[in-house]
């Protein structure tokens, strides 16, 4: 696991000395709101103590901590683990070291496959060029291609050169063909990504993100590599320190949000989700809605990029760690893991038990429970955008006269917004969306 090179109390932590901005981006880069509270924050000794002696989790007693105060940054990424599904917390300290070296070792093997079809995958080096065109043939003067990119980086992290072995890509396959053309593109994207922060000031941190994201793209054919992708997948490589681990987790967090990603020829993944969106505000504010659709907005593709990237943009670098947790930690299922250990989606109608206990679900999850809520779609990134246009609901009546006015004052809430809150407001509109759709 990723960890502090200084000592760091129990119940807190300085997310600038972990988290260190590189000098001539401090100006650049948004104020955190996050303040860790003694007392609230799930810290070390309260998370290790919540096992019992053969290593089953407490996940109700960790919820409540998470929601409270968040995580403490030297277990991110264990507990993020859990969070997201990778391990269950019925499960046992030996189980779960059983599957971490079963899945280190598939992890092994996929990665050996990207390397025997791309021999800069695992080299420490990044393409940022065009390596072969769209009918199987090497590019093979890459920089003339239009890959200007290059000179954004130090030429010691990335790699335009010729490819190695220009006869091996004559007969391709269109799987293979397709994965080698996106891996460019996944270049440039991690060269651009988090770049303020001083850890990727390392071009070995900057080829695990890539190595990852490159075998990403090639076990999940039908998405691919998308934009948007590095910005979820660069926190994880921060905090988990084994590749493989960081993989698992990052392939985990896209169960949950892949079908944004996923688009046709008509339309675009994350549609559904901004359609609800567009039906939470007409319900819960019809007149911001009404306007909003008075200023061509009717759908909601300002909130696009909120949602595909889990407000990254919107949040502070830390302040957007701690915002994912405190969602994951109010989505949370205790059938996560057995969902997508066989390959299936959550699903409201079959995830509860009889006589379950409801604490070992997170606030929100009970909530669409209780009250018979099956839309998958309605997750708390909706109700966390609808917060946002709610709380600019008076100068967005007052001050927006066009489009372009919307979308300029959305962009300009960058480092005002407090992760806490939004998710307290969240909560709240998704209760009043609830009855108002329970009435009706």
């Amino acid at each position: 696991m990723f960890r502090c090179c200084t000592s760091i109390p129990e119940d807190w932590a300085d997310p600038d000395a972990l988290y260190p901005i590189k000098p001539d981006c401090r100006e650049d880069v948004p104020v955190s709101h996050f303040k860790p509270t003694p007392g609230k924050t799930l810290s070390e000794r309260r998370w290790q103590s919540s096992f019992s002696e053969e290593g089953y989790l407490d996940i109700a007693r960790v919820l409540r901590r998470i929601q409270r105060g968040g995580v403490h940054s030297n277990i991110k990424g264990e507990v993020w683990e859990f969070l997201l599904g990778c391990y269950d917390p019925k499960s046992t300290f030996n189980e779960r070291t059983q599957l971490r070296e079963k899945r280190r070792l598939e992890y092994e093997k996929v990665k050996s496959k990207c390397q025997e079809m791309e021999k800069r995958v695992g080299s420490g080096r990044i393409v940022v060029a065009p390596i072969i065109t769209e009918d199987g043939q090497p590019i093979v003067n890459p920089s003339s291609n239009g890959a200007n990119s290059g000179e954004e980086v130090k030429s010691n992290e990335v790699d335009s050169s010729i490819p190695e072995n220009r006869n091996d890509s004559i007969n391709l396959d269109k799987e293979v063909i397709q994965w080698k053309l996106t891996l460019h593109q996944i270049g440039l994207d991690v060269v651009r990504t988090d770049r303020s922060l001083l850890y990727y000031e390392s071009s070995e941190n900057q080829a695990r993100l890539w190595d990852v994201l490159a075998v990403y793209s090639w076990i999940d054919r039908d998405i691919g590599y998308c934009q948007g992708m590095s910005d979820l997948c660069s926190p994880i490589i921060l905090l988990i320190e084994n590749e493989a681990d960081a993989f698992w987790c990052f392939e985990r967090l896209m169960r949950r949000v892949r079908g944004n990603f996923k688009c046709t020829s008509n339309t675009i993944g994350v549609w559904a989700q901004l359609t609800l969106l567009s039906s939470v505000i007409k319900i819960l504010d019809p007149k911001l809605h009404e306007h909003i659709v008075n200023l061509d907005g009717g759908e909601y593709l300002f909130a696009f990029r909120m949602l595909m990237v889990l407000f990254r943009r919107e949040f502070s670098f830390v302040d957007a760690l701690y915002l994912w947790e405190l969602i994951w930690s109010m989505e949370y299922n205790p059938h996560l893991f057995t969902i997508y250990e066989a390959n299936a989606s959550p699903n409201r109608n079959q995830d509860k038990s009889q006589n379950e206990d409801l604490m070992k679900y997170g606030k929100f999850e009970r909530k669409c429970l209780k009250s018979g809520q099956k839309d998958q779609q309605a997750n708390m990134s909706i109700f966390l955008v609808a917060s946002i246009l709610k709380a600019k609901n008076k100068r967005l009546l007052l001050e927006a006269k066009g489009l372009d006015d919307l979308v300029k004052m959305l962009n300009g809430i960058t480092g005002e917004l407090d992760a806490k809150k939004a998710c307290n407001e969240a909560l709240k509109l998704h209760v009043k969306y609830l009855n108002k759709t329970k009435t009706t």
